[in-house]
This record gives C-alpha cells, structure tokens and sequence, in this order.
C-alpha cells in the first residue's frame, strides 16, 4: 500500500499519542483527513515534550530577563553577558524515559543532545553537569541503571572532550520504576557570535548537516510524553544511538562554519528529529519551508518519508545558508568527514511541504504546527500542608557520634567518588574547583575570571510543600554558587514530574513553578532556558517532584575562590544565619529515625538574598579561608564535609539539644572559618551586615570533637563516606 493511501484510524492516532479532540483539532485547521506522514508530523510536533502544552501557561509566569540577559527561553539555549565580549550559554535538559529503558544509551544521547543546544548557538561547551536520581539502591534494577548511566555519561563527554564538573546523585524508592537523566551543559561565545534559530529570506538553501539518518529514535519524544506499562521494554527502539567522536567533528565544522559568515540560521535536530528543525526555524522566521528527502542522506535502505521526518538520529543539524557560500560551506564539511546536502529551501508561502520520490508526503500550515498545538489549564489541587513537628518530640540518638558516622555513610550522603571519577573533569585544563564542592569553578580560557554552577533540589521537599520546595531549590543552588565567592547570574531549570492529568501531579507542578519564580526574582537569578518532562509515571506511581536548577556564577578572579575544605589548624569556626531548629523532612528524621513527617524547613528570601551577600563579601575581602553552605544532615554534615575534605579536624560547641543543633536543616545558613586574627573583624562585619555570626569553636587536630566530649575521628568519618558506593557498586551492600 502506497504511504499516503494507509487509513488513518482511532487506534492509529491512539498510537502517535493524539487524544480524539486533538485529532479533530488536526482536522479542522487543514480541512481533511491527514497523510501517515502528516499525523507522524503533528505527534511529534503536539507532544507534551515538544510543544509544552500542559505546561507552558506556568513557563511563562516566571521571570527570565535581568540587565544581563542577552537571550532567554525560545532558543536552543540561553545567553548570559559575562563583560569583556563575552557570553555564556547554557542550558539543562532530561533524557529519562530513554535512559531507564537503554541507561547507556540513553545518558549518552542526553548528553550529546545538550551539548549540541550549546554549540547551536555558537558556543563551544567548557563543562557538563547532571542530575541523576535512582530507584531504592535494593531494587533490583538500580546498580544496573545506575552503572549503565554513568557510564553513559563518562563514554560521550570524555570522547567529546568536555570536562564533567558537577551534578548529584541520590536514591529513592519513587524512582523505581522511573530514573531521572538531567544534563547541563556550559559554554562561551563572543558576545557578536551567537547563532539563532529562525530563518530569514525567501529561497534560501536549507542544508542537513552531520551525520547520515537511520531508524534510531523514531517516536522518541513521543514516548517521552507517556507514562511507563508493562511494556516499555518494547520501545528500546525508541532509544538513539550516540556517537561523541561525530558530535566532535561536529562542533569542530559548525563552529568554522559559522566564522566564514555562511550561516543564516541554525538548529539542532533533537527531538522530533528533522520535523521539529525544519518547522521552528520556518516559524520562527514567519517563512514556508520545503523539504525534498530524497537529498537526506539516509544510513539504512529504503527509508520512507515517516521514517526520516521522525528520526532522532543523533549528531544533526539543519542550516539556512547564504546560497553564494555554498560551495565554500560545503568544503567545510566535506574537511572534517560529515554530510552536507541542500534538502530543501524556504518560501513565502507558510506551508510546510516534504516531497519524496515525487510525490507529495506532507502539506501543512506552519506557524499551526507550532502556535496551534494545543494548551491547556489543566486542573490542579494542592496537597493538604503538613502539620508543624516540634522538634521537642524528636528523639536525640542513642549514639550521637556512631549516628554521624551512619548518615555520612548512608545511600544519599556518601561519596560520589566512584561517579565523577569516571568523569574527565580536567580536559581542557580549566577546571579549578572539581566535582565534590558546593559549586564546580571553571576558567574562562586565557583569563584569571571564572565561571561557577551548580545543579540543587532537594525532591523530599518539593512533595512536603512544593511552593517551598520550588523555593529552596533555587535558594540552594545560589547559596552554592556564592559558597565558592561567584556571583550567582542565572539560572536553568529541568522540570521532572508526573502525569499532568492528574490534579495532585499538576498541583505539585504548579506550586513548585510559584516557588521557583517568587526566589528567581528575589534573587535576581532569572530562569534563561530549561525543559519540562512529565509523565515520569510508572504503573500509576509518579516520581517525587524533582524540579532541578541548575545555576551558573561569575567569579572576577579565580584565584580567590573559595573552598569547603578547611585551611589550616587553629581557625575560628562561625555558623552564619544563626542556629537551627528545623527538623521536619529532614535527613535526620527519615534516614535515623525512619520518619516521614513535617513541613520542610521555610525559605526566607530576604535572608538569603542578605546572608548570601554578606558571604560573599567576606570572601572578596579575602577574610574567610573556607566556606560550606548548609543544606541536607544540616551542620553536623556539613562540618564532617570541611573536615572530610581537608583532613583537619575540628572542636566546635552547639546549644542543647545537641542533635537539633546539629541536624537541623534551616536555610540560609553557611559554615565559615577565618583565621583567629581576623575572627573580631568578622563578626564586626556581621553585626553591621545585620547577619547572625555565632562562634562554634576552631579548627584543628585529627578528630571532630562536639559539645568538648564526643570525639569522632576525621579518618573513621572520610572510611564510612568514601565506602558505600564501591560496596553498592560491586553487589556488596
């Protein structure tokens, strides 16, 4: 049967993910029935993943420009003036769905796809971050998606050459049946270099750039906006296959290619492949686009016109060129070993045409492929607020220092060693902070400036209370990046949650969404870029709400960024932002006393915003010779992380009860150290600052000695919070 002759049924359009009342939609705005390849184009195009209609209503609530936005969401990226010339690029994005079904693959293609929204632009990539989060570590799929996806990870960004430099990982039962894949990646660009999307002129060559078209990843953003049944194993086919060595010549060719002033517009064919390319960049320039895909240079036989629109093979892009440097852009890319074909050309007419083996495959309106998908407001209920927890009715243990020693050691709190050693975080030779910090440091190539970013949330309160949890999330991320003396600048977000057409899910979306937007603004840290993934269901179960922020810094001078170790013997301890209290979800509460219960610990905005400045101030000043900001296991850990780090043992004192003191995980809080001779200036400094500085003791020997008698040795704590991975990783935990 010819394709355009195939019958177009309910269950086929059931198929492509297209709801009856989208399906007549499709009628009504073309006037009749659809070709085969025309339904494929609107699925790919009106999925959740692509056109963001359950939750672009929220995007656009959020704040996302400052005097430093040069581009904010719409492009491949977002774009940030760092002074001198020079703007940073950077975006996060998720590969979830692919990865639980093919870890390897799926990690890699993840991040291979984020780095091309980078280079897109015209930046070349100077670092990769990512967001991880696994089932319970005794499900018996977690090491394997857990071994798959790192290695995923280290395989394509090590071949690319772009040092990993940060991210997180953890466990939780909620993600059984639903890993989460967040990347990040960073990159620079002259400021009078960037590259966007939409396209201009009439008759302008459209050109396929890079790699050949296979059937890889056909429906990948489709599948991508499902839940997971009992039969996702059966869309591995839906999962691409990555190749770092390719994307690496790549960036070399399109990077040269934009110096020579052939480009008009370029765009990276991610998801949706070669339809979702073609229709931005045609939209985006209110011009027509005709495709002939008998030019697509195809790696497997007898490709059909579905199979190629759909494709999500990796390593593409698609360029509007200036037609008198064809021959010259083409030479280019013939250099570096990568295809280059004229597919088609853009018109005035804001059709959308693909022609194969000439006969008409598709003929649709344009800007409808893209302004007409449809939007919804979906219904959404807030989950009932907790009841306070009086952190009187929580138990001290009977242990406290075999207490710290567990939790150090414990699935979410141990050393990510066995993870970003995997990672080449040292390529390029820039990386000045490495994995492990608060915030990862990076040089800006042939300059004493930096950039710091840091990718923070913390789900099990996003469930607790997402308006906080959207909050603290964001809070976190800055306290982070201005734990290591950068300025935080802006920000990304990677949105993961559930089923939108349940009201509890969407609830937990639009309360972290309110959360977020409310500390962007009161932080001036705008939202530049980002992805939205829903449907992280399995079986009915959703993941927790894992709204993922990912942040970038700058630094003036590299040399003066800050560090969690501790400096040296004989340093004064100071808790900034006063002691704690707040013990509702927390680490202590679930992982010691096995307990879910509480609101999480509230954000005040305005005490970040001062606590923060006051931090880094003192840094500039060069007063403080290490700082920690405080966030899960509260002080106690993040005093074993200083001492953990440097191999410096501390004496410090808390108020009773000690392990509220110690455990608590109120926000806006930092652990700093300043030389004793400096210590009066510092809490001078605070005073007039208006922060709360309170001396907790001094740094010093090889043991962490609380309230003078409980004595934890710093070799014992680095043992337990360096061993659990290894033993996880190699079946012995």
């Amino acid at each position: 049967m010819l394709p355009n002759a195939i019958a177009i049924t309910p269950a086929l359009v059931a198929e492509h993910g297209l709801k009856p009342d989208e399906y007549q939609r499709i009628l009504d705005l073309i006037g009749r029935e659809p070709t085969l390849t025309e339904l494929g184009i609107f699925s790919a195009m009106w999925n959740e993943h692509c056109s963001y209609k359950s939750s672009k209503r929220w995007l656009r609530t959020l704040p996302t420009t400052g005097p430093r936005v040069v581009h904010g969401p719409g492009e491949n990226a977002g774009v940030v003036d760092i002074g001198d010339g020079m703007v940073v690029v950077f975006k996060m994005e998720s590969h979830n769905h692919p990865s639980y079904i093919e870890p390897y693959q799926g990690a890699t293609t993840g991040v291979g796809g984020i780095l091309r929204d980078v280079f897109t632009m015209g930046a070349r990539p100077i670092a990769a971050l990512n967001a991880l989060r696994f089932g319970a570590p005794d499900h018996p799929r977690t090491r394997h998606l857990v071994s798959g996806v790192v290695a995923g990870i280290g395989g394509y960004g090590n071949s690319f050459g772009v040092p990993t430099v940060g991210g997180e990982v953890n466990f939780d039962r909620r993600y059984n049946g639903n890993c989460l894949v967040n990347a990040m990646a960073v990159g620079l660009a002259r400021a009078d270099g960037i590259f966007l999307s939409a396209a201009s002129g009439v008759g302008m060559p459209i050109v396929y750039l890079g790699s050949k078209t296979g059937r890889d990843g056909i429906h990948g953003a489709t599948m991508a906006s499902a839940e997971f049944d009992e039969g996702s194993e059966e869309k591995r086919p839906t999962v691409q296959v990555g190749d770092p060595f390719s994307e690496k010549l790549l960036l070399e060719a399109c990077l040269e290619l934009m110096a020579s002033g052939a480009v008009i517009a370029i765009q990276d064919m991610g998801a949706a492949g070669l339809t979702c390319s073609a229709v931005e960049m045609g939209a985006k320039g209110d011009l027509g686009v005709e495709l002939d895909l008998d030019q697509v240079p195809c790696r497997e036989a007898r490709m059909t016109a579905y199979e190629m629109m759909l494709s999500e093979s990796q390593e593409r892009m698609l360029m509007v060129l200036r037609p008198e440097m064809e021959a010259e852009a083409q030479a280019i890319f013939r250099k570096w070993g990568l295809d280059f074909a004229v597919v088609g050309h853009t018109t005035d007419t804001l059709r959308f045409v693909v022609r194969h083996q000439g006969e008409t495959m598709a003929d649709l309106p344009i800007k409808d492929l893209g302004d007409m998908a449809p939007e919804y407001d979906r219904p959404h209920v807030a989950r009932p607020a907790r009841l306070p927890l009086d952190p009187a009715t929580v138990p001290a243990p009977a242990d406290l220092a075999q207490t710290l020693l567990d939790v150090v050691g414990s699935p979410d709190l141990s050393s990510r060693r066995w993870v970003w050693e995997q990672y080449d975080h040292l390529i390029q030779g820039n990386t000045v902070r490495r994995p492990g910090g608060d915030a990862a440091v990076v040089r800006i190539d042939g300059t004493s400036r930096g950039l710091a970013m840091s990718v923070d949330v913390t789900p099990r309160y996003c469930y607790a209370d997402p308006f906080e949890g959207g909050k603290q999330a964001v809070a976190e991320c800055w306290r982070n990046i201005t734990a290591s003396g950068a300025l935080p600048i802006a920000l990304t977000d990677n949105l993961n949650f559930g089923n939108p057409e349940k009201p509890e899910i969407m609830g937990e979306f639009v309360g972290c969404i309110r959360g977020i937007g409310e500390a962007a603004r009161a932080l001036d840290f705008p939202v530049v870029s980002g992805n939205v993934s829903l449907y992280n269901e399995t079986l009915g179960e959703a993941i927790l709400p894992t709204p993922a922020i990912g942040g970038v810094g700058l630094l003036d001078d590299v040399s003066r960024a800050s560090s969690a170790a501790f400096a040296r013997a004989g340093d004064v301890v100071f808790l900034v932002g006063g002691h704690g209290s707040h013990l509702g979800a927390s680490i202590y509460l679930r992982d010691v006393l096995g307990r879910d219960e509480g609101p999480p610990p509230p954000v005040d905005l305005e005490k970040e915003r001062r606590h923060g400045d006051f931090v880094r101030a003192e840094i500039r000043a060069g007063r403080a010779s290490a700082v920690h900001d405080l966030s899960d296991g509260g002080l106690a850990i993040a005093l074993a992380e200083m001492a953990m780090a440097s191999g410096i043992g501390a004496r410090v004192t808390v108020p009773a009860p000690a392990h509220v003191a110690l455990f608590a995980e109120d926000q806006a809080r930092y652990v700093v150290t300043v030389a004793a001779g400096d210590a009066r200036a510092f809490e001078a400094a605070a005073l007039q600052s208006g922060v709360p500085a309170d001396r907790l003791g001094e740094t010093g020997g090889t043991e962490l000695i609380l309230q003078g008698e409980i004595a934890i040795s710093v070799a014992n704590l680095r043992a337990r919070h360096e061993d659990w991975f290894p033993r996880f990783m190699h079946g012995e935990q």
